[in-house]
């Protein structure tokens, strides 16, 4: 049964109730949170189990009461006899009301696994609240993780939560860019918490919109094209306002919107100028096979950038992407003499003629041509 329950600390007639063999009018009645003399937590309690059992009838029920607590089990339910599980069930449902979750994180037997899952799905609210219990923080540290991730923290909050960590010398592997981002933080002014958010706060709510507003169907449209004039790679014209709303933010801004941002933003944050940023938008956990395709094929990409991608044995595993490897000039010399030997002889011969490539790969491909028996 889920969520994980001690049946033996419940009443008998709550253990009554969630026996399967029950009748189906009494476990349907239980669903709805009436059971005559049962106290509020193991009511509680019945209705989160009720709500995970296969009887769909039955669960359907109960979820719509966990959907919609009555007011009677909000008043009586929360004691420190609640299950830990049965919290964890009801954080998840109500992970973004910040008058439940101030009940829910008050009890002293809530679940540090609890805390973290309902951080990756707090309101901006919840998450302020949850980032105020730094001790809870230090010690499950994936609570950090889920809140720099959720893209509704407060972009202040984030860069507090990064701060402490890496004050006391924590190991975030749930972000992947965080080495980046404490790199950052060491350079810029913490701001203290206030009650109102601060302008860095609606700098980023500000690019989260503007984002979301710019459709980008990242496998047909271009992000950037070539200025014959200059020969360099430039914003197109749809993201251009993206493009100038992301320069205006700091560095650590601009490295947590390349976690958490959308596919347009990592387009332009992986040409970044800072490297870090450009790496974390590489690390990014949402970043699409079809995106490392056109990014290692960019020659406006930094040599880190290339040099991650070459080092994922899954990227590449790819062809295209061994193939885009080889003909970027920015590509690291090591990555692409491992490459240019599993070309085709067609894209060896492509290559060998490129005055594109650095001379050491061409010679590379001329060399991997003679060993087959074949010109250039």
């Amino acid at each position: 049964m889920d969520p994980a329950l001690d049946l033996a600390k419940l009443s008998p007639v709550a253990s009554r109730v969630l026996d399967p063999k029950s009748p189906l009018p009494m476990r349907q009645m239980a669903a709805r949170g009436i059971v005559p003399g049962l106290k509020a937590s193991d009511m509680l309690s019945v209705v989160a189990a009720l709500a995970e059992v296969e009887d769909e009838a039955v669960s359907r029920i109960a979820q719509a009461t966990l959907d919609k607590l009555p007011v009677q089990l909000l008043q009586g339910g929360f004691t420190p006899d609640l299950q830990a599980g049965v919290i964890d069930v009801i954080a998840r449902k109500y992970a973004t009301e910040v008058g439940m979750m101030e009940k829910l994180l008050a009890l002293p037997q809530i679940s540090m696994d609890t805390v973290a899952s309902a951080a990756s799905l707090a309101s901006e609210a919840v998450a302020e609240l949850i980032a105020t219990n730094e001790e809870r923080m230090i010690a499950h540290p994936a609570i950090i993780e889920k809140l720099y991730m959720n893209k509704r923290t407060r972009m202040s909050t984030a860069d507090r939560v990064i701060e402490l960590a890496v004050r006391r010398k924590l190991d975030l592997s749930g972000i992947p860019a965080f080495k980046e981002a404490a790199a950052a933080i060491g350079e810029e002014l913490i701001a203290e918490a206030t009650a109102e958010p601060t302008f860095d706060d609606i700098q980023f709510i500000k690019t989260e919109q503007l984002a979301q507003s710019i459709k980008i169907d990242i496998e047909k449209e271009e992000t950037h094209i070539v200025d014959e004039a200059t020969g360099q790679e430039v914003a197109a014209d749809k993201v251009r306002p993206l493009y100038q709303q992301l320069a205006s933010l700091s560095i650590s801004q601009r490295i947590r919107r390349a976690q958490v941002g959308t596919a347009g933003e990592r387009a332009i944050l992986v040409r970044d100028p800072d490297r870090r940023v450009a790496v974390a938008a590489i690390k990014n956990p949402s970043i699409q096979e079809s995106e490392v395709v056109r990014i290692s094929a960019a020659r406006s990409a930094p040599e880190d950038v290339l040099r991650i991608i070459g080092s994922n044995k899954e990227w590449a595993g790819k062809y295209q992407i061994k193939l885009n490897l080889v003909m970027n000039p920015r590509c690291p010399l090591a990555f692409a003499a491992r490459f240019v030997v599993q070309l085709r002889e067609s894209e060896l011969k492509m290559v060998a003629r490129s005055k594109n490539v650095t001379g050491a790969v061409s010679q590379a491909a001329r060399q991997q041509l003679e060993r087959k028996g074949q010109k250039v």
